[in-house]
């Protein structure tokens, strides 16, 4: 993947972007979080707007110029009803909106490149939705496309965009598999940094269906790809990494929250770096961490049993059928903790107790909770 090393320490930093809509403006933010600190990837990974700004950042555009352009887009620059092939085509019209506004934006982007040509190693996430695989752009054997045929695809999400021909293969936004791929991202690499903007807030929402069909779509999806994203971040094995989640709200599709974003995604960054130099000494793991406190309140509880099913080395039922946590607390990192969101009755109450510098916490001890580990 290259030599480039991360603010001098000689260790292969993997940055992995996830997608989420225009939340993924707070990647800016992270970008310059990471130039301040000197920390140079040397491979850049990303899924849909992920790999937008993750191409932008290999083609060296500054991170000044990817904010102004953030702040300066509009709904109408990208996202205009097929009014036409919606007409004629009906159910048989490939999506909703025209497939040129966001081919231009990719264009203005991205380098007009293949990626055997970049100045840096790029895998862009996609699905090819022919085969139903996962398509990974850039990595060996994947090479001789353009870049930019690869990023509209991956920003190709089903129903909204039409798919994309990237080669010979047809694909669509990666995020139907993997929304944030640092599985392949971390080959090669010593430590990963991974940010993902795009499942971190499923709060509970009492008026989707007033939303229309657009909000219950990216609804479903979001959910679908949190699901999907959690299995490799609980189980990880690789290398070890730091995991950036901004708190940036539920829409995907809002144009007026640019600046905002860009502001969170910096913040959350320059928290989690502060120990940065900590991880990279790390086996593995993810991090940051915190220590947490687990509760179960019994008048809640319903006994349904899904929070043992869903993590049997943490929570058990005793003898009257109520859940109980095996240990008060637990060493969680934001990639723990997918039973507690899903409790029916929001019985299981998770406090903050402290925050953990890498070489005082264990990864190996670990219990799934969504704390804000920064």
């Amino acid at each position: 993947m290259g030599k480039t090393t991360g603010g001098g320490s000689g260790k292969r930093v993997a940055l992995v972007l996830g997608g989420g809509g225009m939340k993924g403006f707070a990647h800016i933010g992270v970008l310059r979080a990471l130039d301040e600190r000197g920390i140079k990837p040397s491979v850049y990974a990303g899924t849909s707007i992920g790999a937008l700004i993750a191409a932008a950042a290999v083609g060296r555009m500054p991170v000044e110029e990817m904010a102004r352009r953030a702040e300066s887009l509009r709904r109408r620059d990208l996202f205009r009803i097929n009014h036409f092939g919606m007409l004629l085509e009906r159910m048989r019209s490939p999506a909703i909106y025209m497939e040129e506004p966001l081919r231009d934006l990719c264009r203005s982007i991205v380098p007009p490149q293949r990626f055997s040509d970049l100045g840096a190693p790029l895998l862009v996430n996609t699905v090819d939705i022919t085969r139903g695989t996962q398509l990974v752009w850039g990595m060996p054997g994947l090479r001789d496309v353009w870049v930019q045929d690869a990023v509209y695809a991956s920003c190709a999400l089903p129903g909204f965009f039409p798919p994309g021909e990237v080669g010979t293969r047809l694909c669509v936004d990666g995020g139907v598999i993997d929304n944030l791929p640092v599985g392949p991202a971390s080959l090669n690499a010593d430590v990963v940094i991974a940010v993902d903007v795009g499942s971190s807030d499923l709060l509970p929402t009492n008026d989707i269906v007033t939303q229309g069909f657009a909000s219950i779509y990216m609804r479903a999806a979001t959910t679908m790809m949190h699901a999907l994203q959690q299995y490799p971040l609980i189980r990880w094995d690789g290398p070890p990494m730091l995991l950036i989640r901004p708190k940036l709200g539920q829409d995907w599709l809002s144009f007026s929250n640019a600046a905002a974003s860009i502001d969170e995604g910096y913040r959350k960054a320059s928290l989690a770096l502060q120990d940065f130099d900590a991880v990279l000494e790390q086996p593995g793991g993810v991090f940051p961490r915190r220590r947490v406190s687990i509760d179960v309140d019994r008048d809640k509880c319903i006994g349904c049993g899904l929070c043992v099913a869903l993590a049997p080395a943490v929570m058990g039922m005793d003898q009257s059928g109520k859940a109980f946590a095996r240990s008060p607390t637990a060493d969680w990192s934001t990639a723990d903790g997918e039973f507690v969101h899903h409790c029916p009755t929001c019985a299981i109450d998770i406090q903050k107790i402290e925050r953990l510098t890498p070489s005082s916490s264990n990864p190996a001890q670990r219990g799934p909770s969504e704390a804000d580990a920064a």
